[in-house]
């Protein structure tokens, strides 16, 4: 169904970020025939970063976070259907069936359906003022309930977490984290980066305890503390619960499409049906830089991806989506930056003083920089992104030495 072929249907099952950037990339590709995007909420696609940062602690008001305005959808022929959720998938007969009874043709399929928060199982944890962050509604309901004063608990010291606590601490609360690892982001960054989080949070009036686990919430009608496994109380008027989201990848599954940790695809996005495609935080993708599958849940792969899988399904000649894995966080007042998303590291060589609130740490493996965080100079992420790209030897002294330009080490 490439451009100037016969005209068919589009069908992107899930409106969130990839999905809407999709849309928008099918139509700017030239692509005329018919598009549908299905989404479950009540709002048209938007971008997820500002739910647990500007949308908590500042009046960020929630279409600023919108790809475009709801009305531009119509404008550029793109049929929006909010509010519908997608059940189940007939591949032979190229259908979706929509909650409703509702029968979906399509000639070509993306599946942007994201995922959902991982629940915690805990007694109580259904009480009132016990919070998850995925959607906008999920972002205004906890903004509503943090009070200067209060007693905030995040569990889970991954980004979510740690930017909500950021965010409550900002507002006035007192916030507390509880990591049941070892380290703060420990499935993501290397043990330094994260005692540096620990300690800029600690700075900021958060207590962080680690190697804790819960066993229960305490309260009657809403929540009032969380019981650890330890036995200590610590009093909470809010808990925010962030422990990481599960791919929404059973609508494949069910139609026998593979999976593994996410929907499989190829470098173009293409899934083990060759009608059927998929892309954002629900892809286990295959990138040519890594050279393996992977699922990344950032900003960058749901609007990158969006855009490279969209063509590819439009176009005659077809582009692997070929990306250096990059994600961000604002805490504190502090911007940092993460390249890469390595198997495995030798080593952390820091460039600049962590003190200083200005450094760069890069992972190696052998003589290649595999991974890269920097700390309040994103100017330098173009550099960092093209040594991991390029794959080159680097000798740690260059790395380390600032007065050696990374202009220069990355050629």
């Amino acid at each position: 169904m490439p451009v100037g072929s016969v005209v068919g249907t589009v069908v992107i099952a899930g409106a969130g970020h990839a999905g809407g950037r999709a849309a928008e990339a099918m139509r700017q590709a030239g692509y005329t025939g018919r598009i549908v995007l299905v989404g479950e909420e009540s709002h048209p696609p938007y971008e997820r970063p500002p739910l647990s940062k500007e949308m908590l602690a500042t009046d960020y008001p929630p279409e600023k976070a919108y790809l475009a305005p709801q009305t531009a959808w119509a404008e550029k022929t793109i049929e929006l259907r909010l509010d519908a959720r997608v059940e189940s998938l007939d591949r032979a007969a190229h259908r979706l069936r929509l909650a409703g009874g509702e029968n979906l043709a399509y000639d070509r399929l993306l599946i942007a359906t994201g995922g959902r928060v991982r629940k915690l199982s805990a007694h109580g944890v259904t009480l009132a003022g016990i919070h998850y962050i995925r959607s906008i509604a999920d972002s205004l309901a906890l903004k509503a309930e943090l009070k200067p004063g209060g007693r905030v608990v995040v569990i889970g010291g991954g980004f979510i977490g740690l930017e909500a606590a950021a965010a409550a601490a900002k507002l006035g609360c007192k916030a507390t984290v509880i990591e049941a690892q070892n380290e703060l982001l420990n499935r993501v960054m290397d043990p330094m980066m994260g005692r540096w989080f620990e300690q800029l949070h600690k700075a900021n009036g958060v207590d962080v305890l680690k190697g804790v686990t819960i066993d229960r919430f305490e309260g009657r009608d809403r929540v009032e503390g969380v019981v650890l496994a330890t036995g200590d109380r610590i009093d909470a008027d809010v808990v925010v619960i962030g422990i990481g989201i599960v791919p929404n990848l059973e609508l494949a599954a069910d139609a026998g499409i593979e999976v593994g940790n996410g929907i499989k695809a190829d470098e173009f996005g293409v899934t083990s049906d060759p009608d059927v495609f998929a892309v954002g935080d629900v892809a286990f993708h295959l990138n040519p830089i890594l050279g393996r599958h992977v699922r990344l849940e950032s900003w960058a792969n749901a609007q990158n991806g969006g855009i490279a899988v969209a063509r590819n399904m439009v176009l005659a000649e077809r582009a692997p989506y070929v990306d250096v894995p990059w994600f961000w966080t604002d805490q504190f007042g502090a911007n940092i930056q993460i390249a890469g998303a390595p198997h495995a590291w030798d080593r952390i060589v820091v460039r600049g003083k962590p003190e200083s609130g200005k450094f760069i740490a890069f992972a190696l493996h052998g003589a290649k920089v595999v991974g890269g965080t920097a700390v309040n100079l994103g100017r330098d992420m173009r550099f960092i992104k093209s040594l991991i790209q390029s794959s080159k030897d680097v000798r740690d002294e260059d790395l380390a030495n600032e007065a050696q330009q990374l202009r220069v080490l990355a050629g």
